[in-house]
């Protein structure tokens, strides 16, 4: 189990920032509605929940160097995106910019008792698209780490297609 661009494998004990990590989400990676999340696509071809799990490594990195509160900033991160429906098809009542935090932080709570600074960073993650301005410091870190992998998994998506296209090119011609 990899975050994209990563080279840190996350499973391995022998890392201690992976095993640091991996204590913070261990609980809600083992949750089938999360488990779930697997099964939807959010970003080109990489998974709601290998989004989240994107999200949630790269905000725990950059909260803990900031001496932030990085195990809420990681377990927001897995939770962000907790609904179980294809965004592209339904149709909501308001925009699923403004939906799904909601949604993801109704459904975060029926699972886990949140902290504020859980609570905040996933009805935030879309600022400056959310409601409300953020109240914490570790919520713009989510919602900075949400933006990036967004565009880090389109990105990537596309380079693999680019190289799969050379590479069939080669094979094509030799």
């Amino acid at each position: 189990m990899k975050a994209i661009w990563s080279k840190r494998r996350l499973t391995d004990n022998y890392d201690d920032l992976a095993k640091e990590f991996m204590q913070c989400i261990e609980d809600i990676l083992e949750l089938d509605e999360v488990k779930e999340l697997d099964n939807y696509v959010q970003h080109c071809n990489t998974s709601r929940l290998q989004h989240s799990l994107n999200v949630a490594y790269y905000g725990f990195l950059w909260a803990k160097k900031r001496g932030l509160d990085a195990r809420s900033v990681a377990r927001a991160g897995m939770l962000h995106d907790l609904y179980l429906y294809d965004w592209r098809k339904v149709k909501t009542k308001q925009h699923h910019a403004f939906h799904h935090p909601k949604e993801a932080l109704k459904n975060a709570q029926l699972l886990f008792e949140l902290n504020e600074i859980e609570k905040d960073s996933i009805v935030n993650h879309m600022w400056p698209l959310s409601e409300a301005f953020p109240k914490y410091k570790e919520s713009y870190i989510l919602s900075f780490a949400d933006k990036y992998c967004a565009v880090a998994e389109v990105i990537f998506q596309k380079y693999n297609a680019i190289v799969k296209r050379k590479r069939i090119s080669r094979e094509f011609v030799s």
